[in-house]
């Protein structure tokens, strides 16, 4: 992974852990995305009409083979809010709907907006045995949450969404993947989860502008999604009563600049391998967490979690947070603390190198 890091700049002039706000921007990226504008320049609407009529479908062809989901269950959005609150308004008013205290606020607010009867789950060491507790004990309906906690880092099981879903298999599962997409390989046919959003300009550093939505063939009669518009039907107006599911979502023209930078970076993330960049953020994470675990920083827990993310909350307050910006480390304050998050281009020596800015203001 270390070649990797001469596609991004911005690590020749610091240390960048704060990917879980944004991801970085390649250098090859970035001159497509010239060439692409330049092709716009020239070509006008001509270039445009092209572009959409045969590259959206490629677009949505990737974003399928990527993730391992059926490739007319993809839907293009621009960030995840959207297209969670498109789906909320098809969703009846009876559901009673579990949460995580503390989720992000574009999974729980739109629930709480709309007056949802709503019950949560404390994000601690007990997380995955008080969301069984409270599916068994308040007849959920609903699940909804992020996949990796936006705040701590806190990264839900998998294998435990399979064991509640069969369990439960009327319980529906709805995950926001933009902490989780691009840090591992998944497969989102093989998943517990019925539908999962995702802004792309996080961990699949697909720039701002670009995000997707996954849903599985049983869930679609589950929802009266209402979202129109003329490039739901592809421009064809005979096409108003066969709009299939996921073209709700998709109401207006999509950006070809922007969601072709999806499409390039999901083709990088490729070529670097999945498998590969699991591994070496499971080393990262590894690290990581020891290192702030033997300095007292972490919360119990993070530190009793089997598998981590490499999202760290470290406790840290105004003037930790100014030391670190002074020696030129990219972070964030969130939550009380100060987010540290790793991404492939991260190394074991800018964990050191962290590790001994620290040690000296503790």
């Amino acid at each position: 992974m270390e070649k990797t890091r001469e596609q991004f700049p911005i690590l020749d002039k610091c240390i960048y852990v704060n990917t879980a706000a944004a991801g970085l921007l390649s250098t090859d990226l970035a001159l497509w995305r010239q060439q692409h504008d330049q092709a716009y320049l020239i070509g006008g609407s001509t270039m445009k009409t092209k572009a959409m009529q045969t590259e959206i479908p490629e677009i949505r062809e990737t974003v399928a083979n990527f993730f391992q989901c059926k490739t007319d269950n993809v839907a293009l959005v621009p960030n995840f809010s959207l297209g969670f609150n498109i789906l909320l308004e098809g969703l009846k008013h009876n559901n009673k709907v579990l949460l995580l205290e503390n989720d992000y606020p574009s999974v729980n607010w739109p629930f709480e907006y709309r007056g949802f009867e709503v019950f949560y789950a404390k994000v601690d060491e007990d997380l995955e045995d008080s969301i069984l507790e409270q599916v068994k004990n308040y007849d959920i309906s609903i699940l909804a949450l992020s996949l990796v906690q936006w705040v701590n880092g806190i990264r839900i099981d998998l294998d435990f969404l399979k064991s509640l879903k069969s369990e439960f298999p009327q319980l529906i599962i709805i995950a926001d993947g933009t902490q989780f997409l691009g840090t591992t390989d998944f497969n989102f046919e093989d998943s517990a989860i019925d539908i999962l959003g995702a802004s792309s300009y996080k961990w699949l550093l697909g720039g701002y502008g670009n995000g997707l939505m996954l849903f599985k063939d049983a869930i679609k009669e589950k929802f009266s999604v209402k979202g129109m518009g003329f490039n739901s039907a592809d421009t064809d107006a005979s096409g108003k009563d066969t709009i299939r599911f996921a073209k709700h979502f998709e109401p207006g023209h999509l950006d070809t600049l922007n969601f072709g930078s999806l499409r390039f970076s999901l083709n990088y993330l490729n070529r670097l391998g999945k498998d590969a960049i699991e591994l070496h953020l499971r080393k990262l994470s590894d690290k990581a967490k020891k290192e702030f675990t033997d300095l007292g920083l972490l919360e119990k827990s993070v530190v009793n979690q089997k598998v981590h993310s490499t999202i760290f909350n470290i406790k840290g307050d105004n003037e930790l947070f100014e030391l670190l910006s002074n020696n030129h480390i990219i972070c964030s304050q969130r939550g009380g603390g100060i987010r540290l998050s790793f991404h492939f281009y991260n190394t074991e020596k800018d964990i050191d190198e962290i590790v001994r800015i620290l040690k000296t203001a503790i």
